[in-house]
């Protein structure tokens, strides 16, 4: 990256120590490189585990990997080794953040506990991802999924006949990592004006819980009544917990997918019916007069048959491709959006000039395609940059910024410190 675009950056001249692993972490890390912060990734001697993980190609870094640590640099380190702890010392005393995610005491036991890291650098700010806060689950092994098994997520997603689901957004690691970096913006903003750091510490199962709060919001409504918007409201006026509804909406505007032609997995349009809507969505399907049936034209009418409501738009759309469906349900500003593939985004058009779907070149694997940075700032321009070899900037930094001498780094190599 251009040194005149680094300079344009949020985060220019703030220096991340990124010592995460696996997702949570490392998708934290990357938005802060994103804003640009200078990202150097502090690796162990043989790597983070997710280079290897996952691989469609032999012997380079996965994608698992690639798609997670782009625009940072890379460094090894045995912080086991007295020596790595001294130079661990040093990267501390030079870094504005550090992040980490290993499990509950890590961080303790290498000898660099809160208290000791605030003696060495007491502006620095210290955060940390783990799966849950301070009580019987802290030393729970948490994953993606157990995140949203626990927080709220799987017990309402899918239909009510099925079991628990996970959904395919990673709202568990990448969404504790959106989380992480909020704190992370906001204690560096605090340092301003105190002059400290402080710390920084983000559960997985409490963001996947902050990302689940209109299903609190549902459970405490339940004490009321049944939820009329939810396409089984009839089974929830005894229910004591929310429960599992399909597609619904979850909002003030009962919402589905409904199926389109050919027929295909991803063949269907998620529509929206508002008030305003319903009138020209029933001239659409052929049905006219329901927009003056009192038993379909307020919304309070409809509600108590929200199945047959969609059966009937349905049977319309099913007749049609997704993308006319689209076209038509638009056109009357009728709230709607096709089910798009991972295939359909990665070749869309408007997510790539946007840079949203980007192609980088990497030295080993070839180009790849990735997903760009979401967060548009017009003072902050973003350019993604491949993420880093094992090692690449050893040199760079060791010698280069902490000054070590060329010999020194050989044997550090040659004793597996670095």
């Amino acid at each position: 990256m251009s040194q005149a675009l680094e300079a344009n950056q949020a985060l220019s001249g703030i220096r991340v120590l990124d010592m995460t692993h696996v997702q949570s972490g490392p998708s934290a890390t990357q938005l802060l490189a994103w804003l640009g912060a200078d990202v150097i990734k502090l690796e162990n001697v043989t790597g983070d585990i997710t280079r290897k993980q996952l691989r469609d190609l032999p012997d380079v870094d996965s994608l698992y990997f690639t798609m997670l640590n782009c625009n940072k640099r890379s460094i090894t380190l045995n912080t086991k080794t007295e020596r790595g702890k001294e130079l661990l010392t040093e990267l501390i005393s030079r870094s504005d953040v550090l992040v980490e995610n290993f499990g509950p005491g890590a961080v303790d036991r290498m000898g660099f506990s809160w208290e000791r890291i605030q003696e060495i650098n007491p502006r620095l700010v210290y955060a940390s991802i783990k799966g849950f806060g301070d009580g019987p689950y802290t030393k729970f092994k948490a994953y993606e999924v157990v995140a949203q098994a626990m927080g709220g997520s799987m017990s309402t997603t899918g239909f009510e006949d099925g079991p628990p689901l996970a959904t395919g957004a990673q709202i568990g690691d990448s969404g504790t990592g959106v989380h992480c970096v909020a704190g992370i913006l906001a204690a560096l903003y605090q340092r301003t004006h105190t002059g400290r750091g402080q710390r920084v510490n983000v559960a997985m199962q409490h963001a996947v819980l902050n990302l689940c709060r209109v299903k609190l919001r549902d459970q405490q409504r339940l004490t009321h009544g049944p939820l009329a918007e939810y396409p089984n409201a009839e089974n929830t006026s005894e229910a004591d917990e929310v429960p599992r509804s399909g597609n619904a909406s979850g909002g003030g505007q009962p919402g589905w997918a409904v199926k389109c032609a050919p027929g295909g997995p991803n063949d269907y349009v998620y529509v929206i019916v508002q008030p305003v809507g319903w009138e020209p969505i029933t001239r659409l399907i052929g049905r006219p007069e329901l927009a003056e049936d009192p038993e379909w034209a307020a919304p309070e009418a409809r509600l108590p048959k929200l199945a047959k409501m969609f059966q009937l738009i349905e049977e319309w759309s099913s007749t049609l491709p997704k993308w006319e469906v689209l076209e038509q349900l638009t056109a009357h500003n009728i709230p709607c959006g096709p089910i798009l593939s991972t295939k359909e985004i990665v070749e869309d058009a408007s997510l790539a000039a946007n840079e949203m779907i980007v192609e980088v070149d990497h030295p080993e694997r070839g180009a790849f395609t990735t997903v760009g940075s979401p967060l548009k700032l017009s003072d902050s321009p973003v350019r993604v940059e491949r993420s880093p070899l094992l090692g690449e900037h050893n040199e760079e930094v060791y010698v280069g910024e902490l000054g070590l001498g060329d010999e020194e780094v050989r044997l550090l190599k040659t004793n597996g410190v670095i």
